[in-house]
Protein backbone atom coordinates (compact mmCIF):
# COMPACT_ATOMS: atom_id res chain seq x y z
CA UNK A 1 0.00 0.00 0.00
CA UNK A 2 1.46 3.14 -1.19
CA UNK A 3 2.15 5.65 1.71
CA UNK A 4 2.43 3.73 4.56
CA UNK A 5 4.67 2.15 7.00
CA UNK A 6 5.38 -1.08 8.48
CA UNK A 7 8.00 -1.04 11.51
CA UNK A 8 9.79 -3.89 12.15
CA UNK A 9 10.86 -3.51 16.10
CA UNK A 10 11.06 -0.70 18.79
CA UNK A 11 13.67 0.31 20.43
CA UNK A 12 12.23 0.51 24.29
CA UNK A 13 13.58 -2.21 26.26
CA UNK A 14 9.92 -3.87 26.40
CA UNK A 15 7.18 -3.41 23.99
CA UNK A 16 5.04 -0.48 23.92
CA UNK A 17 1.54 -0.37 25.42
CA UNK A 18 0.77 1.58 22.20
CA UNK A 19 2.08 -0.93 19.36
CA UNK A 20 2.40 -4.71 21.43
CA UNK A 21 2.42 -6.39 18.19
CA UNK A 22 6.13 -5.13 17.41
CA UNK A 23 8.96 -6.96 18.90
CA UNK A 24 12.05 -4.86 20.64
CA UNK A 25 15.70 -5.20 18.76
CA UNK A 26 16.36 -7.55 22.41
CA UNK A 27 13.52 -9.79 21.71
CA UNK A 28 15.10 -9.98 17.88
CA UNK A 29 18.77 -10.44 19.14
CA UNK A 30 19.68 -6.90 18.82
CA UNK A 31 20.15 -5.51 22.48
CA UNK A 32 22.74 -3.09 21.87
CA UNK A 33 20.19 -1.17 19.63
CA UNK A 34 17.88 -0.87 23.02
CA UNK A 35 17.11 2.88 23.82
CA UNK A 36 14.36 5.17 25.08
CA UNK A 37 13.70 8.75 25.10
CA UNK A 38 13.25 10.23 28.28
CA UNK A 39 12.37 13.75 29.81
CA UNK A 40 13.69 14.94 33.27
CA UNK A 41 13.54 17.93 35.16
CA UNK A 42 17.22 19.51 36.32
CA UNK A 43 17.97 21.91 39.17
CA UNK A 44 21.22 23.93 39.20
CA UNK A 45 24.25 22.79 41.04
CA UNK A 46 23.66 23.37 44.86
CA UNK A 47 20.41 23.74 45.32
CA UNK A 48 18.62 23.07 48.93
CA UNK A 49 17.30 18.73 49.27
CA UNK A 50 14.54 20.18 50.58
CA UNK A 51 13.79 22.30 47.07
CA UNK A 52 14.66 19.41 45.01
CA UNK A 53 12.12 17.13 47.16
CA UNK A 54 9.28 19.84 46.34
CA UNK A 55 9.95 20.06 43.10
CA UNK A 56 10.07 16.07 43.01
CA UNK A 57 6.73 15.74 44.65
CA UNK A 58 5.00 18.52 42.12
CA UNK A 59 5.93 16.74 39.33
CA UNK A 60 5.44 13.30 40.54
CA UNK A 61 1.73 14.60 41.86
CA UNK A 62 1.46 16.17 38.36
CA UNK A 63 2.06 13.21 36.40
CA UNK A 64 -0.63 11.18 38.63
CA UNK A 65 -3.39 13.57 37.21
CA UNK A 66 -5.28 11.98 34.71
CA UNK A 67 -5.98 14.61 32.25
CA UNK A 68 -1.96 15.03 32.18
CA UNK A 69 -1.12 10.88 31.65
CA UNK A 70 -3.70 11.04 29.29
CA UNK A 71 -2.16 13.65 27.22
CA UNK A 72 1.26 12.28 27.58
CA UNK A 73 0.23 8.71 25.99
CA UNK A 74 -1.79 10.11 23.83
CA UNK A 75 1.72 11.23 22.07
CA UNK A 76 3.07 8.12 22.24
CA UNK A 77 5.04 8.07 25.81
CA UNK A 78 5.28 5.74 28.10
CA UNK A 79 5.62 6.00 31.92
CA UNK A 80 8.63 5.30 34.65
CA UNK A 81 7.02 3.07 37.40
CA UNK A 82 6.40 5.39 40.26
CA UNK A 83 9.13 4.05 42.31
CA UNK A 84 11.96 5.56 40.03
CA UNK A 85 10.03 8.94 39.56
CA UNK A 86 13.25 10.16 42.38
CA UNK A 87 16.11 12.58 41.95
CA UNK A 88 18.33 9.72 42.21
CA UNK A 89 16.70 7.72 39.76
CA UNK A 90 17.23 10.40 37.27
CA UNK A 91 20.80 9.94 38.31
CA UNK A 92 20.97 6.81 38.07
CA UNK A 93 19.29 6.88 34.64
CA UNK A 94 21.67 9.82 33.13
CA UNK A 95 24.97 8.42 34.40
CA UNK A 96 23.92 4.69 32.95
CA UNK A 97 23.15 6.43 29.33
CA UNK A 98 26.32 8.67 29.62
CA UNK A 99 28.20 5.41 30.17
CA UNK A 100 26.96 3.64 27.29
CA UNK A 101 26.48 6.29 24.98
CA UNK A 102 29.73 8.14 25.28
CA UNK A 103 31.81 5.69 23.36
CA UNK A 104 30.11 5.16 20.81
CA UNK A 105 29.30 9.87 20.74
Amino acid sequence: MRGSIKSYAVTSGMRLATAPDIPTFTEMGLPTLSYFGWFGLFAPRGTPRDIIGKLNAAVVDALDDQAVRSRIADLGYEFFPHEQLTPEALGALQRADAEKWWPII
